[in-house]
């Protein structure tokens, strides 16, 4: 693949998604890579279809919210929120099984920059927090058990590319819901090969707000909060290096 898009965090904002998939580096990339958390939001069925519609272009890696939509799904876990009663009741069969079968990680062959793996959280658990914040020996006791020497997650919502050591530790940002300090209605992500780009699109925030609302989605009103007045990445930073596996 001379050129992978990577699209994170979608949380099924279609807007959005639809914004970024209609770049042009995106529409030539070989390969999209769906890096995890990509329908636990207003519409997860139409999120399904655009991606699934890309056919083969697209490969996605499962992130802690389609764990949680089978393991509440199937009964093995109980909703604590009435949100997480209500999005996987909004996931058609073809959907469940979709998301069902995304695997925890995949490597792709990027030229430029080798083997790259893809995990949602980190290589040893899909809701443990890598920002740009992470101490070296911590990263290190997080990534010896691959041997890539570029990883790219997800997660944190947060748009990096930074060393640690040996390693590159890359996170191509929130598709549907990115910590920044730009406008309202941007979406984040990457483009890989021969290095690295990190990337933004415009698209319409009110279109996204206002599809929450509509949805009766239970969290609509903090899901506009995060769409216009995000936290800033340093408070996620903190937040997510005191806590380290977040949910």
């Amino acid at each position: 693949m001379d050129r992978v898009a990577v699209l994170s965090d979608v949380h099924a904002n279609v807007p959005a998604l639809r914004a970024v998939l209609a770049e042009p580096d995106v529409a030539a990339a070989g390969l999209i890579v769906f890096n995890g958390d990509l329908t636990w939001g207003v519409d997860p069925d139409g999120t399904v279809a655009i991606v699934q519609a890309l056919g083969r272009r697209a490969v996605c890696v499962r992130g802690n919210s389609e764990r949680y939509v089978r393991q509440i799904t199937i009964g093995a876990s109980a909703p604590a929120t009435p949100r997480q009663e209500w999005v996987p009741a909004h996931h058609g069969t073809g959907s469940l099984a979709f998301v069902g079968s995304f695997p925890f990680s995949i490597v792709v062959d990027v030229p430029g920059l080798g083997p790259v793996r893809f995990c949602h959280g980190s290589p040893r658990s899909d809701n443990e927090a890598v920002t740009p914040g992470t101490p070296a020996l911590r990263f290190a006791e997080m990534t010896a058990g691959i041997e890539e020497d570029v990883l790219v997650t997800g997660h944190t919502h947060l748009q990096f590319d930074r060393f640690v050591g040996t390693r590159r530790s890359i996170n191509p940002g929130s598709v549907g819901l990115p910590y920044h300090r730009d406008e309202p209605g941007v979406a984040h992500w990457a483009l890989l090969g021969p290095d690295v780009q990190l990337r933004t699109t415009r698209y319409d925030v009110r279109e996204s707000v206002a599809a929450s609302v509509a949805s009766g989605d239970p969290g609509h009103a903090r899901i506009a909060e995060l769409l216009l007045t995000p936290p800033t990445p340093e408070e996620i930073i903190a937040e997510a290096e005191e806590l380290v596996l977040v949910d």
